[in-house]
């Protein structure tokens, strides 16, 4: 099994005990910041399953229905996994200010306190694995997930300080103003994730210092006179890479290919391992740039 599919396996057994601790002491207490963390809870459990068959799937083969794969469930699961962080702040934000319109009393402080430690510590583990398995993979759907996580960590520390104030000082009003804080940083730990899995699904270029990196290699290689139409797009853990590559006119098409060949092995060995590298190559027998009507590269 896939590292990446053991940390989303991971992630969704922390959330299924998270919800289920969280939940029970947030309807007993009547806490808004220990409900609102046992809905984000739940919707982390609902996002890290989609983000294990998102995982499963995109790592299947190409077939007579999807020629280039189905990697673009990667950044799909990750605009789906920002989306219901930024439902679930919204709920939040909701529940928070009828609080603060209607205030009831909390119970179950103690309880509500020891929960709080516990899923510090749980998610603490959880955010230092998953960490590991996004810098090793450099797999967006683990990083979008080490981020929400993440921001549980913060969240459940904020929580814990709320308790502990209104235990200690009485005063009930400090529990739904964390909320709708809680509520705003959610929302904004989310736009980066949307962003990037935007970004992808629209077909992304590579960033320009790995483009930078591309050219010097096709300029490296002298039997390479020129090159043009240079295009690059990423689709979650895949890189697609095409370009026309201009060599004389009286070179052998063996020799030509076996050039290309070793280009395409360099370029490749730009990229992480986990990172899947297609790179289409057209020969040119001559600079044909000024008679095509293709733009020039980026």
């Amino acid at each position: 099994m896939r590292l990446e599919k053991k940390a989303t396996l991971a992630s969704s057994s922390v959330a299924a005990l998270l919800v289920l601790i969280k939940l029970t002491v947030g309807v007993l207490s009547g806490s808004i910041a220990v409900l609102a963390s046992a809905i984000d809870s739940l919707l982390d459990l609902t996002v890290s399953l989609f983000n294990y068959f998102a995982l499963h799937n995109s790592d299947k083969d190409p077939d007579e229905q999807f020629h280039f794969g189905r990697s673009k469930l990667e950044p799909l699961a990750a605009v789906i996994e920002g989306t219901i962080i930024s439902l679930s702040a919204l709920f939040i934000l909701y529940e928070a200010i009828s609080k603060i319109i209607h205030p009831e009393a909390m119970q179950y402080m103690q309880e509500s306190i020891f929960v709080m430690l516990v899923s510090i510590v749980i998610t603490a583990l959880l955010v230092f694995f998953l960490t590991y398995v996004a810098k090793k993979t450099n797999n967006m759907v683990i990083r979008a997930d080490a981020l929400h996580y993440k921001t549980d960590l913060f969240s459940n520390a904020a929580v814990l300080i709320a308790l502990v104030a209104v235990h200690y000082t009485g005063e009930e009003l400090i529990d739904p103003i964390l909320g709708i804080a809680i509520a705003i940083y959610m929302i904004y730990s989310a736009i980066p994730i949307v962003k990037e899995g935007v970004l992808m699904l629209l077909d992304v270029s590579l960033p320009k210092e790995e483009v930078e990196k591309i050219v010097a290699i096709l300029k490296e290689e002298p039997e390479i006179t020129n090159y043009h139409y240079l295009r690059t797009r990423i689709s979650g853990s895949h890189v697609f890479i095409s370009f026309h590559a201009v060599f004389n006119v009286s070179i052998s098409l063996y020799d030509a290919h076996t050039i290309a060949d070793k280009v395409e092995l360099k370029i490749k060995q730009l990229f992480n391992e986990d990172r899947k590298v297609h790179i289409l190559i057209h020969m040119d027998p001559y600079d044909d740039a000024d008679i095509n009507d293709e733009e020039e590269d980026w």
